[in-house]
């Protein structure tokens, strides 16, 4: 039986609500649907998530950039929509600054049905000129104090060449050329990258920027427990089971101290990097997140869940309720276990309490919030994992006797809107 016991003497440490301070979403043409916009204000005021970050933002479907006659023709109508709402709602945006505009682009390699330009820019000078001028705007119609406040994050993932047909080199002269024209507006704007997936690149690109004498404001990546594990074609779950219970912790750790002090932020993350795995829609994503949130405590300042909706078109508009999305609401804004989860930690104080005990599935902490103390507990263990439902025993120790106490529960039978509706003959509606 898993037996933990907590002291209320013992010193605490701070408990940041890192998770809470970004999350993220598909492109931005679906920023402008009116159900997005309703499931992201409900996600803010639920979970208290204060940025969004999506791709495409400078890609065709938007209208930011097109060539008229030989000559750049700007347009941040759109752009200025999304922002409009998220402010508000009392969020922000965090940029992610992709795709390639056509009028700039090289080629024509495209990702996703959107057919988003993954090439670098023929001439970076009209590169550069984009970025300032999306960034003046910005702070001409938002005033800079506002836009100081944002963060600017150069590409998607450019170390896979699914999504940069350049080389790391072309992505560092991408950089170069972004940091200086949105510093050129103001310093104090902040810029970041490399944006990779897998935890890539970090040393080599904080190394460039030195070189170079380059700012960078934050460090951003990307992981999934899927990630390199085993072979390329495995599915979903072959991978998982190949992964380690604790492989993200160890990563972020990695990523902390590769960072040098630059502070860090996961702009993606989640159970699998599968769109389609019907793990996201089940208490097992639910117990992961909540374990994984909790152990990148003092590792990381944002912890980007991806996605916060099953809004999402990058392959194509499912119509299915619970299709192993990534979201944590289904298309129809259904909570799923993995949103209740978000929940529970959003309610937590900020003050972690020293846990005792250790248990192959079972991971608790302690977090002390004024009057109260909440006691977290997960069952997590990966596909093919030995796992059982667990009693356990918990020890609060020089405590006064409680006034009041109750439970809330995330697991087949709890918070689990996808079992009724499989209940109910898996409609289609």
């Amino acid at each position: 039986m898993p037996d933990f016991a907590c002291r209320l003497s013992e010193a605490t440490t701070p408990l940041e609500h890192f998770w809470e301070h970004t999350v993220g979403s598909d492109h931005a043409p679906v920023a402008l649907r009116a159900d997005w916009q309703a499931q992201l204000r409900r996600c803010h005021e639920d979970l208290g998530f204060r940025y969004v970050r999506f791709h495409g933002l400078l890609s065709d479907d938007m209208g930011t950039l097109i060539d008229h006659d030989g000559k750049p023709l700007y347009s941040f109508f759109n752009a200025d929509q999304v922002v409009d709402f998220l402010l508000s709602i009392g969020m922000r945006p965090f940029v992610e600054l992709s795709f390639m505009p056509e009028a700039l682009a090289s080629g024509h390699k495209t990702v996703f049905h959107y057919k988003a330009n993954i090439t670098p820019p023929k001439d970076y000078k009209q590169w550069a000129a984009l970025m300032g001028t999306l960034a003046r705007h910005w702070v001409e119609r938002y005033g800079l104090d506002e836009v100081r406040r944002w963060f600017f994050e150069v590409w998607n993932e450019p170390n896979l060449p699914a999504f940069w047909k350049g080389t790391q080199s072309d992505y560092f002269k991408l950089y170069r050329h972004t940091v200086e024209a949105i510093k050129s507006v103001d310093p104090a704007l902040k810029v970041g990258g490399p944006a990779t997936a897998r935890n890539e690149w970090i040393e080599e690109f904080l190394e460039f920027c030195q070189k170079k004498k380059l700012p960078v404001d934050f460090v951003t990546t990307h992981h999934y427990p899927t990630d390199a594990l085993g072979n390329e074609g495995d599915d979903t779950e072959t991978q998982l089971a190949a992964s380690r219970r604790g492989i993200l912790r160890e990563q972020a750790q990695d990523t902390f101290r590769r960072a040098r002090g630059t502070p860090v932020y996961y702009t993606e993350w989640n159970a699998s990097s599968n769109p389609r795995d019907a793990r996201h829609d089940e208490p097992y994503a639910a117990a992961f997140a909540a374990k994984t949130l909790m152990e990148a405590n003092g590792l990381v300042k944002g912890y980007s869940f991806w996605t916060f909706t099953d809004i999402f078109e990058e392959n194509y508009f499912p119509s299915v309720p619970f299709h192993g999305g990534f979201g944590l609401l289904n298309l129809h804004g259904v909570p799923k276990p993995s949103y209740r989860a978000y929940e529970l930690l959003h309610r937590l104080g900020t003050e972690q309490l020293v846990v005792d005990g250790i248990h192959e599935t079972v991971n608790l902490w302690a977090v002390r919030q004024e009057h109260s103390v909440t006691v977290l507990a997960t069952n997590h263990a990966l596909p093919r994992h030995s796992i059982k439902a667990e009693p356990v025993t918990v020890r609060i120790s020089e405590a006064r006797e409680p006034r009041h106490v109750h439970i809330e529960r995330i697991d087949d039978a709890h918070a689990n809107p996808q079992r009724a509706w499989r209940e109910m003959g898996r409609l289609n509606i």
